[in-house]
């Protein structure tokens, strides 16, 4: 190995340093993921069951999740490519595997909750028509005030 191929222990440090990051980042990522995940199911027996101050809840947790799970994504960009400058043309160890699962995972949530908006909508749409077809008991009555004859006249000094 020429001397100048060789790394100094800056340099060295640097690339573990990036590494360790990019892994912590990405397991962090995995895991906001498999969070969101166990959640859909949640917001799924919510939306089968009915039950709305649940499903209320789930949202907002939703939304807090999301979030956070693009805040990480915000941080990963950038340290991704340190890392591929880094490492040109080398796969360090379980950051493949790492990268696999959080595919599989992103994959997993963006049919899961396509599936519950299918499903939220469809529940939508039977209230819809549930109310629709409620008879209103007054809807075919006249109001009490019907036959009164409208005021002409109106004493505005009291």
């Amino acid at each position: 190995m020429p001397p100048d191929a060789r790394l100094s222990r800056e340099d060295l440090d640097k690339r573990v340093a990036v590494l360790k990051r990019f892994r912590e980042l990405l397991v962090r990522q995995r895991d906001k993921f498999r969070d969101y995940m166990t959640l859909l199911e949640s917001q799924r027996s919510d939306i089968e069951k009915g039950d709305v101050d649940a499903l209320v809840a789930h949202v907002e947790l939703e939304q807090g999740i999301v979030s956070d799970i693009f805040a990480v994504q915000k941080v990963i960009d950038p340290l991704e490519d340190m890392y591929r400058s880094a490492y040109k043309g080398q796969e360090p160890e379980g950051v493949a595997e790492l990268r696999s699962t959080l595919s599989e995972l992103k994959d997993e949530v963006i049919v899961r909750n396509t599936e519950n908006r299918a499903l939220l909508k469809q529940r939508m749409e039977m209230l819809r028509h549930e109310i629709m077809s409620v008879n209103n008991p007054y809807a075919k009555r006249k109001s009490v005030y019907a036959s009164a004859p409208e005021p002409t006249a109106l004493d505005i000094k009291g």
